[in-house]
Formats: C-alpha cells, structure tokens, sequence
C-alpha cells in the first residue's frame, strides 16, 4: 500500500516541547545533590549571573525593544544594511620608528587588503617636542613614528593614494598639530575634503588617564579639541576630530560595564565642550569616533558593543540631538591586557575572538592586532597573519553578509540588556561626582576600576581564569620571537637631519602668532613648514601643565606569572639551569598521572624546570631519583587513596635525602597535621593561590629577591 507524505512536516508529535521547569528538573536530578546555581550558573565581574539555558521566557519584553539596524536605539547596528555592503574598515596600527620602515610596512599592509591606517607617534611627538629638543632625548622614537613635521608625514605615507585610504591618528597630547599636519599633507596633494577621510582622535581625558599629566590646563586641552571639532566639522565632512578610548581604563581592568559607563562619561564631557563653543548637538555628536578594547570573553565582548550603542542613543536623545545623530560609530581593538608575551602564538587564537567578537557586535572599524605585539615590533609576518584574520572572517566565512548576526538571541540580549543598565547607573555616578574630568582628577575612577580588579586578579592567582601558554599549559622550551634590532641614536640623528633640511627650506617661516582660530593658524604654519615644536610651543605646551596625578596601571593579566618566568630565563642565563622541581610519582601510573600532569603545569608556570619519570613503587626508588635529579624541591603525586601508605614514608625519607621543600599535590584534609609532621612542607591543589605559592618558592630558590 501506497503511503502520501502529509502537507506539513513537523516532529511536534514525536518530540512534544519541554517546559523549562521540567528540564530543570531533570538537570537538578542528574546532578545529585549538587546545587544548580553552583555547578550550571556562572558569574561575572559585573555581577551577573549567565544561565546555563535561555528560551523565549527569556525574551526582552512582548515586542522587539531594540528595533532594527540602523535605528535607535541602534543596538542592532548604526547602519540599516550593517557592513553587509561595504564589509568592516580593516584599520591597521603603525608605530615603528623609522619613517622609511613604517611607509614599507603600510604599503604592504595596502596591498594585503588594508583599507584604514592608524598612525601611533612618538613619545617626544606626543608631548609636542621636536627630536633636537633636550627634552626629548629619552623620548624620541619611543613607541612611535618619528614623525615632526608634513615633511616626515608625506615620507611616511609615500605613494599611499589618500584619497581612498582613511588615515586615523594617535598623537596623544598633541593632537592639535598632528592633525594639522595630516590637513597640510591633504592639501599638498590636492585631497579634497570631499574625499578626505580619517580620525584626528583627540582625548585628552584619556592621555590624562593614561599618563597622569597634560602639557597644558585640562580647561585649555578641552577648548582646542573643541575647536578642531568646529573646524572640522566645517571643513572636512568625512572626518571626525574626537575619540574617545576606553584603553587606559579597559587595561587598568575596567569591567565591560566600567568600560561602558566611562566612554559615555567622556563622550558627554566633549560634547559639553563643544557645544559651549557653539558646535549645535548633532554635529557634535557625529564628531566622536569611540574606540573600544575587546577581551577574550566572546559573548560579552558583544553584548559590550550593543550596550554601549543603546546609551549613546540615549544621551544624545536626553541631550536634544535628533534619533540619528545618536549612531554611534565604534572602532574596536583586540586589547592589550589579554595578550602575552609568552607563547605568543596563542594571541593568533585571542585576536581572532576579539575581531569575530567585534564584526559580530556592528564595529565600522577592525584593528587586528599582531601575535608579537606585546613582544615588541610587529613583524612583517606578524602583520600579514593579523590582517588576513580579519580578511578570512569576511572574504571566506562571510560574516559581514549577516545583518545583526546577534539578533535575536535571547542570551544577548538579556545580557546587553544587563551591561546597559549596570553601565547606565555606573555613568550616572560618575555624573555625581561632577563629571569625568573631576572623577579622573580625584582618583574615584582608579579607585573603581581597582575594586573591580581585584576578585579578577584572585582568580588569575589562582588559575580559576586561565591564561593559555602561561598559567596553564605553559612551554618552559618555547623560543622568543625574535625582534630586528633598532638604533636609536642613529634614528634620532636620522629625524633631526631631515627636520633641520626642512627649517632651511622654510628658513623665513616665523611661528605664526595664534588667533582665535587655533586650527585654521596650525594648519597654515604646519603647510609652511613648522615643526611639532613650533606648533606646541604656540599652543603654550608644558608652560600651565595640569597637576599631576596617579596614572591607571595598565595590567596585563599574563604579566604577573610572566615576570616569574622572566626572573626564571635571567637566572638560566647566569647559572646554567633553571631552578628545578622533581615528581615523586607513586605507585602506577593510574594513580600519579592525574596529579604529575597538574604538577608540571603548575611548576612550569613560574619557570621551573620539572622532572617526570614513570613512578615509583617506595619511598627509596624516589629519593634516590630525586638525589639525581640534582633538584631541592620535591613533589609528592598520587591518589588519595594511595596517600595514606606512601606520604609518612616518601617524605621523611626525601627530607634525609636532602629536600629543602617537600610538596604534596592535592588537598590534604584531615591529614594535615599528620602529614606536615612527617615532613610535607606545602599543598598545591585547585583554588590554592598558585602565583603566591610560585613566588614564595622562587624567593627561597633564591631566583626572585
């Protein structure tokens, strides 16, 4: 007999829908006693807790409370079609000395599919010293370009077209006249402002933040962001004069919601700077380009994104800005605290999270970042691998062709919702204290951002949030990415040669008095030829510095277990070995496996070197190993139930052999007394302080003073 298939497949006959209070039960019943918030819920440092399961219980509301792309409150995307048309600006960093170097680099970068730069300046730059100033000695060069006048710009920029590449810049205090020397490299080459695109990026809060001092009064630095803004706005259609970055705080370990609720702060505090020299709401608003750091926490990363949209809209609504100035445009970032040094290579895995993160979260523009970075120098390969992580993420898994790909997903939304409101009354304190610039200046926002730091900073201790390659599975063996070398006297004669060439040219050039305009007079001087120098000193640079504060501490979460493992090569280098570990395995190999392997990493983290073998079978085999190994530590590893028998015997005899510490893996219980009077000196098992425990031991190695 002949069967018809019926006009509508559906499985609901076979598969009825399960309610959540029945799948709860089943869960809490398979978990034997153990209770579901424990085991199934987690925690975040915002203190929210992310269920195991969402469903439509879950939902925001009866109907959709973020609306659609491209409309606020923007949660979905500040554009309607997202990057679905155009795909993410990939916006590369530059910051090696050498102009030479650093216009090879670009071009490479260009023709590898670059379609933004991102050019760092030096630290003298930063400051608004020219390379023959006594001042800037010690700081020439230093994490940047060397870059002091149009002249250095053009020769970095060398056969870029700018008139498709948008050029960012990252001047720090001096970014009145880096932006007047990108204007003045514009006009040499007959850009038209039609075409012109790039971020002047000036933050002064930031800079503050970060350094802890302005070379001028915050009141003055904010009056010349200000008029940039003015200006630019005026001339420049495509560009934007503002940033706002959220890296010193993101760095010192500011929570998502802190991350949030302080570029809010910053923003409001520009926006009130330059609507008081009357730049109207929306052109101010549409001024700012937010840059944002993004971790390795994948969901949260963009929930971040959404929320921070969602405020934006917000406080440019509350602030009487029309609904589409209110679209907020993000430049996202792997950030620095999440890489390492060591095992560098595993930062291949972290960007790559960080930049999906940040497609999928509705970024317009992608830094990503290089493995070495935090090594040093990118490089070339380095480079390369960074910009095709991006170009794979679009060109061959397509992610930009998805609208809001984190549409409709109740966890993210539950969880953007969180990061708004949570980020949403941190800003409002922050308005309590009379605003950011106040709260940066009294130390309240160190002190937050410390708080909120340190239950994360227990759990990096304590290997409850692991560091891939460097608190958990490290490579003791692992060669250092080499780093070319770099002169810097010779740089520095390099910089000061081609900026005196360029002072005989404009020998006539006078440092143009200032009026009221300051943009429109840097910008003439700086096509004439003036110097960073000159245009500092005329901005009053380093005459009324602000009062100097405590600066935020930037933490890399690696760096505390990397400084053992520094202190560990440094000691290699003059004695010939590392300080060792030996494992006394017990009994088969069933029994020790778990715990010599738990052992190793937790020993080879703080730069041990650690010696295995295939167990032993008494106290004696073990101690007479461990007198070969030539090592002074020793480890006890076992099972419980094999520890009673083995643990009064193998440690009093590795104490008679000549152990100066005797280590026991695992919790000892009820055996503590016991087992300390037979010579065990420490326990190392899960939740123990590993770094505390790290450091001791190499202080008594005599590794670490």
């Amino acid at each position: 007999m002949t069967k018809t298939l019926a006009e509508e497949f559906t499985i609901q006959d076979d598969f009825p829908p399960v309610g959540y209070e029945q799948w709860r039960s089943l869960v809490e019943e398979s978990l034997q006693g153990v209770p579901f918030e424990k085991k199934l819920v987690t925690h975040t440092y915002e203190g929210f807790d992310v269920q195991p399961l969402y469903s439509l219980r879950d939902a925001i509301g009866d109907s959709d409370p973020f609306g659609f792309p491209g409309l606020a409150p923007f949660v979905r995307g500040a554009q309607p079609l997202g990057a679905v048309t155009t795909g993410w600006v990939l916006r590369q960093e530059h910051a090696h000395p050498d102009v030479v170097a650093t216009n090879q680099a670009i071009l490479d970068d260009l023709k590898g599919g670059v379609t933004s730069l991102l050019l760092r300046f030096d630290a003298a730059a930063c400051q608004g010293y020219d390379p023959d100033q006594a001042e800037a000695t010690k700081l020439v060069g230093h994490q940047g370009i060397m870059a002091y006048c149009v002249d250095d710009l053009d020769a970095t920029l060398a056969n870029v077209d700018l008139a498709s590449v948008g050029i960012a810049l990252d001047a720090s205090a001096a970014f009145l006249p880096a932006a007047a020397m990108l204007v003045g490299l514009w006009q040499r080459y007959e850009v038209s402002p039609a075409d012109a695109r790039g971020a002047f990026n000036a933050d002064p809060l930031a800079v503050l933040a970060r350094k802890g001092q302005l070379p001028m009064s915050a009141s003055a630095a904010l009056a010349s962001l200000a008029d940039l803004a003015k200006w630019t706005a005026r001339s420049y259609p495509n560009v934007t004069a503002v940033g706002v970055d959220t890296s010193p705080y993101h760095d010192a370990g500011a929570t998502a919601a802190q991350d949030i609720a302080i570029s809010m702060a910053t923003g409001v505090e520009y926006l009130r700077a330059m609507t008081s020299a009357e730049l109207d709401i929306d052109s101010a608003a549409r001024q700012i380009l937010f840059r944002i750091g993004l971790g390795t926490h994948h969901f949260l990363a963009i929930a971040k994104l959404r929320a921070a949209r969602k405020l934006w809209s917000r406080v440019i609504e509350a602030s009487g800005g029309a609904p589409d100035s209110g679209a907020m445009r993000i430049h996202a970032r792997t950030s620095n605290r999440v890489l390492t040094q060591r095992d560098p290579y595993v930062n291949l895995l972290r960007n790559t999270v960080a930049a999906f993160a940040a497609g999928v979260g509705g970024a317009e523009a992608i830094t990503s970042v290089p493995f070495d970075a935090m090594t040093g120098l990118p490089s070339d390969f380095s480079r390369r691998v960074a910009r095709n992580t991006v170009l794979v993420l679009r060109e061959e898994a397509h992610l930009h062709r998805v609208i809001d790909p984190a549409g409709g997903s109740w966890f993210l939304d539950q969880l953007t919702e969180q990061l708004a409101e949570k980020a949403w009354q941190d800003f409002q304190e922050i308005e309590r204290q009379g605003g950011m610039l106040i709260a940066v200046q009294n130390g309240w926002i160190t002190r937050q951002i410390d708080a909120a730091y340190a239950p994360r900073a227990k759990d990096i201790a304590r290997r409850k949030e692991g560091i891939t390659g460097v608190s958990e599975f490290p490579n003791i063996l692992e060669e250092r990415v080499a780093q070319a070398p770099l002169d810097p006297p010779a740089l520095r004669s390099a910089a000061i040669a081609r900026l005196s060439a360029t002072r005989e040219e404009n020998e006539g050039l006078d440092e143009a008095a200032m009026t009221a305009n300051q943009t429109a007079t840097l910008v003439g001087a700086a096509i004439a030829g003036a110097t960073i120098g000159q245009m500092a000193r005329e901005l009053e640079f380093h005459q009324a510095p602000t009062t100097p504060i405590s600066p935020l501490e930037p933490r890399s979460f690696a760096e505390p277990f990397e400084e053992l493992r520094d202190a560990s090569d440094a000691w290699q280098a003059k004695h010939g070995q590392r300080p060792r570990v030996f494992l006394a395995n017990m009994g088969p190999v069933a029994h020790h496996t778990a715990r010599a392997t738990y052992s190793k990493n937790f020993f080879e983290a703080g730069g041990f070197e650690v010696i295995g073998n295939d167990g032993f079978g008494d106290a004696a085999s073990a101690a007479l190993a461990f007198v070969a190994s030539k090592a002074s530590i020793a480890v006890i590893c076992s099972s419980d139930k094999l520890y009673p028998e083995f643990v009064p015997q193998v440690a009093a005899k590795l104490k008679t052999v000549g152990a100066r510490c005797v280590v026991l893996a695992g919790a000892p219980g009820d055996n503590t007394s016991a087992w300390q009077a037979a010579g065990v000196d420490r326990f190392i098992f899960m939740k123990c302080d590993v770094l505390e425990t790290l450091r001791e031991l190499l202080q008594e190695e005599g590794v670490l003073a």
